[in-house]
């Protein structure tokens, strides 16, 4: 659904942001929809943004693309007819897409263009430090406050003294890791940690305790201990055996012991097996064994760490690790290339959406909140702002305050932005507005950090309401969202979710053309894949004995993998055309098949049944009948709006479109 409301915003989008470019004053009119003119400038232009031609018009493709034009002014013209335009849901999405196009006027390019080059200038090396936790709430009472300061500064006297840091951080930190690992964090770049950490770790001397830093946990005392150049990127294979996890959806029956299996394979590579085919044929990873075990390219703290470690310690290009164990199973690591961090450009957007959603990013909105402060003269009295001190009580910190407690507080002139007034009253709403249950905490602080809150928003929000008359692209870009957001909702709740709904109809539909739904030949069967003839002839003597002896597979797998976890493996399954390569290898008909070799591999198929083609159920077609139906009923519609709103082209101009 998301992506279909994707196409829809684009489609309408693309429409709206052309016809607002396309130059109107002296143009012929090209059609009429729905007592609407369009120019044939603002289609010419609309038409080759949405078919990338520069040349002369295709009399087809201009043809099938005025049609779908027609359709979605139709549908447009429609939802305005019904009022979606003035529904609180519609009101209330548009208003998000509001926030989101307004957000990059909101903020400091320059700060932001800053925070990029200086994380990028970070990312060119790796920190290793330890730290020491004294938890503190952000919101924390001053007292409170202080004592976690107290106790960081006590932790870190204690260093200062010769208590070893680890020693300290076992018995203090309040970050629970610190118990196992003394306080050690490992290596990290930039972007990994939050940015007053960060900051403090990348600023640090080299084995020098720091100050107490304080980040939205608490007060940390650092230890930076290395420090090293950026390990750049690395692309490794590797080959996975799963261990069995408690919580798996999927319970893994199989027998094998998967330290055994891993000691296994990595034995055959060394004595010469290939290291990619034994990925293809044995890997737990499926999707990266089609690869020969190849995976995408990562960095620091990319990948858990056991595997990262490992793979970064190969030092060239075709080491091969032993195998390692990791949360997921045992791997065995092949490095195939290695590469330097990226430039700046390559990187940059990459970083630019992590700040965007890093604490860092309220920079860039600080310093724009400063402009605006400046550009309309923004002016305050903070007299009256420290009056709620009196007014407040326990009540805000349960969320039941009510601003008729500030009802005496009703001067004016709290603060100004531009032409705009706020009064005391308005900054009394705002924080029975925006009161949650939280830690009790100092009454003149928290009076001083709601009016902050207050007047951020007020600035940013008066900013945002000129934003369509000092920007006539914001303009036309909330116009498009509006029309892309009614066109998306009627269609759902004619064709999309009328389709899923309308049980009755579908069913009707599904009987009208079944035959369309057709199951082809299907094979029941079980594939036997045996490391060599020997084991083929094994496998094949115990199937023989199968029914009297009443073998299953896990019994032939025991007996033939007893010796080696890599002999046999057995899939079994209900089979289409082009579902198994393996199983289209053999003609189709019940039995076994003869031998044949895939990936140095003996293999066979017993086929159990041969299944004729039949009728699929609406179960067994469900998604491929309601989209056929979505059309179905979207095609009714658009014949409908046809009907209902008049509409024409002038065929002489639309002659001279090019």
């Amino acid at each position: 659904m998301k992506l279909r409301k994707l196409y829809v915003l684009t489609f309408a989008i693309t429409c709206c942001h052309m016809v607002a470019q396309a130059q109107t004053s002296a143009d012929q009119v090209l059609m009429t929809v729905a007592g609407k003119n369009i120019t044939k400038s603002e289609f010419e232009a609309i038409y080759h943004k949405n078919n990338n031609k520069s040349a002369s018009a295709d009399s087809k493709s201009l043809q099938d693309y005025l049609e779908l034009f027609i359709n979605f002014k139709l549908k447009v013209r429609e939802a305005e007819e019904l009022g979606l335009d003035t529904v609180a849901a519609f009101k209330n999405e548009l208003e998000g897409y509001r926030k989101q196009l307004a957000a990059p006027y909101l903020t400091d390019n320059e700060v932001n263009d800053m925070l990029l080059k200086e994380a990028y200038d970070r990312m060119k090396k790796d920190v290793r430090a330890s730290h020491i936790l004294i938890k503190c709430d952000a919101a924390a009472l001053p007292k409170d406050t202080l004592i976690a300061f107290n106790k960081a500064i006590a932790a870190r006297n204690r260093i200062l003294k010769g208590e070893d840091f680890s020693k300290v951080a076992r018995e203090l930190s309040e970050d629970p890791s610190a118990k196992d690992n003394g306080g050690d964090l490992g290596y990290f770049t930039s972007m990994q940690m939050v940015y007053t950490f960060e900051t403090a770790a990348f600023n640090a001397e080299t084995n020098k305790v720091s100050m107490p830093v304080r980040t939205r946990f608490g007060y940390h005392i650092i230890l930076k201990t290395d420090e090293r150049p950026n390990q750049g990127q690395i692309t490794v294979a590797h080959i996975m055996v799963k261990t069995p996890q408690k919580d798996a959806a999927v319970k893994d029956t199989s027998k094998t012991d998967p330290k055994a299996k891993i000691d296994e394979m990595y034995a055959k590579i060394k004595a010469g097996a290939d290291f990619a085919e034994m990925a293809k044929q044995f890997s737990d990873d499926k999707g990266s064994a089609k690869k020969g075990g190849e995976l995408p390219m990562f960095g620091t703290g990319r990948m858990v760490i056991e595997f990262e470690k490992a793979a970064f310690a190969l030092k060239n290009d075709g080491d091969m690790s032993m195998p390692i164990q990791t949360q997921y199973g045992w791997h065995i690591i092949k490095r195939l290339s290695k590469k330097e961090l990226g430039s700046f450009d390559e990187l940059k957007p990459e970083l630019k959406a992590k700040i965007g959603k890093d604490s860092r990013s309220q920079n860039g909105k600080e310093s724009m909140i400063a402009k605006i402060k400046k550009q309309y003269n923004f002016k305050e009295n903070l007299k009256l702002r420290d009056e709620f001190v009196k007014v407040m009580d326990t009540t805000f910190f349960d969320a039941k305050w009510k601003h008729e407690a500030a009802a005496k507080l009703n001067k004016d002139a709290l603060f100004s932005i531009g032409e705009k007034t706020y009064s005391q009253k308005d900054f009394a709403m705002y924080l029975e507005n925006h009161q949650s249950k939280r830690a009790k905490t100092d009454f003149t602080l928290l009076v001083k950090d709601m009016y902050k809150e207050f007047v951020n928003e007020s600035c940013l929000g008066y900013e945002e309401s000129k934003l369509a008359s000092k920007y006539p692209e914001f303009k036309a870009l909330l116009q498009e969202y509006r029309d892309g957001i009614l066109l998306f909702d009627l269609t759902d709740k004619n064709v999309w979710s009328k389709a899923v709904k309308d049980t009755t109809g579908l069913k009707a539909f599904y009987e009208e053309n079944k035959s369309k739904y057709m199951w082809d030949t299907r094979a029941e069967a079980t594939v036997y894949k045996c490391a060599t003839e020997k084991v083929a002839v094994d496998v094949r003597k115990m199937l023989k004995d199968k029914a009297k002896k009443k073998y299953t597979n896990d019994d032939i797998l025991k007996a033939i993998n007893k010796d080696s976890q890599l002999n046999l493996n057995i899939e079994t399954g209900k089979y289409s055309k082009g579902d198994n390569d393996i199983v289209d290898k053999f003609e189709w008909k019940k039995g076994l098949s003869a031998n044949s070799t895939v990936d140095k591999q003996v293999v066979f198929v017993d086929f159990e049944n041969i299944i004729a083609p039949t009728n699929k159920s609406i179960a067994e077609a469900k998604g491929l009948i309601t989209a056929d139906y979505q059309n179905y009923l979207e095609k009714q519609w658009i014949a409908s709006l046809r009907n209902k709103y008049q509409f024409s082209v002038d065929k002489a101009v639309l002659s001279t479109v090019k």
